[in-house]
C-alpha cells in the first residue's frame, strides 16, 4: 500500500525534517537552571521517560514491509523524536538530581501487546499512548510552574500534536482495507482500550496529576473527549452516494419536492 494524499508520506517525510532542523537550530533547554518539583511528578517522568526509550526496530520493520519508502523513512524520523524525549526527559531528570527507571511494568506490558502484532494493530495500540501522552504532557506544561519542566514538556507537547495525525493518516488508509461493516467495531474497541489505558495511568500517576492541577476523573474525561477526534480522522467517510450500476431506491429530488442534500461524512485531515 502506498502512502495517501497527493504525495504520500513524502510530505510528512518534508516535515519531520523540517523540525529536526528547527530543533537543531533552537538547541536545547537551559539545563543549568535545574528543575524543582514534587516527588510525584518527579515519579511520573521517570515512568513516561521510560515509555519513550527504545529503539523502535520492530516499528521500523513492519513499516519496511508495507513497500512504501516514504512512509519508512518517516516513521525512523518518528522514531528518532521519540528518542529525543527520551533524552530531554532523562536531561530534565539529572537536572533535577533524579536517575531514570530501568524499566517499568505498564511499559513492558505494552511493548510485548505491540510486538504480537501487524502494523495496523500496533498502530493502533501506539495511538493509545500518544493520546494520553497529549493530556500527561500538556498538564506538566501547565502546571508545575517550573521553568525547566514547562519548556521540555512543551517540546515534546508540541512533537506530539504532529505524531497523531501522522499515525491517523497511515491508520486511515490501513482501514480503508477492511469491509466496511468491520471498521467502526475496531475504532469502538481502540476507544474501549484507550478508556482502559487511561484509568491505569490516571491510577497510577494520580497523585502525580493532582500536583499537576488534574484530578483523576478530569484526566480520563479529557483523553476520551479528545479520541473523538482521532476516530474521525481515522475512519473512511462514508459514501452516501450509490454503488456504480446499481439504481437508488431513494426517490428524487423532484418527487420530494425539495432540494436539500444530505450532509457528507468526512476525516479531519
Amino acid at each position: 500500500m502506498t502512502g495517501s494524499g497527493r504525495h504520500g508520506f513524502a510530505r510528512w517525510t518534508r516535515r519531520f525534517e523540517d523540525e529536526r532542523e528547527r530543533r537543531n537550530a533552537l538547541g536545547d533547554p537551559d539545563w543549568e537552571c535545574g528543575a524543582a518539583l514534587h516527588p510525584a511528578v518527579w515519579s511520573g517522568i521517570q515512568r513516561f521517560q521510560v515509555g519513550e526509550d527504545g529503539d523502535g526496530a520492530n516499528l521500523v520493520a513492519k513499516a519496511d514491509r508495507a513497500a512504501d519508502p516514504d512512509y519508512a523513512r518517516a516513521v525512523r524520523l518518528f522514531v528518532a523524536e521519540e528518542q529525543n524525549h527520551a533524552r530531554l526527559l532523562a536531561r530534565l531528570l539529572a537536572a533535577g538530581g533524579l536517575p531514570t527507571l530501568t524499566g517499568h511494568w505498564s511499559d513492558t506490558v505494552f511493548v510485548r501487546l505491540r510486538r504480537l502484532m501487524g502494523l495496523r494493530l500496533e498502530l493502533l495500540v501506539l495511538m493509545i499512548a500518544e493520546v494520553v501522552a497529549l493530556r500527561y504532557y500538556r498538564a506538566l506544561r501547565d502546571g508545575t510552574g517550573d521553568p525547566l519542566t514547562s519548556d521540555v514538556a512543551g517540546r515534546i507537547l508540541a512533537d506530539e500534536q504532529r505524531h497523531v495525525p501522522f499515525h491517523c493518516e497511515r491508520l486511515h488508509a490501513s482501514l480503508s482495507e477492511l469491509p466496511r461493516p468491520a471498521r467502526r467495531p475496531v475504532m469502538a474497541s481502540w476507544r474501549l482500550l484507550l478508556f482502559a489505558a487511561s484509568l491505569v495511568v490516571a491510577a497510577d500517576h494520580g497523585p502525580g496529576l493532582r500536583r499537576l492541577g488534574l484530578g483523576r476523573r478530569r484526566f480520563v474525561a479529557d483523553v476520551m473527549a479528545s479520541s473523538g477526534e482521532v476516530v474521525s480522522a481515522v475512519l473512511p467517510p462514508v459514501s452516501r452516494n450509490p454503488e456504480p450500476n446499481r439504481k437508488s431506491n431513494a426517490p428524487s429530488h423532484a418527487e420530494r419536492g425539495s432540494t436539500r442534500h444530505s450532509p457528507h461524512g468526512g476525516t479531519r485531515r
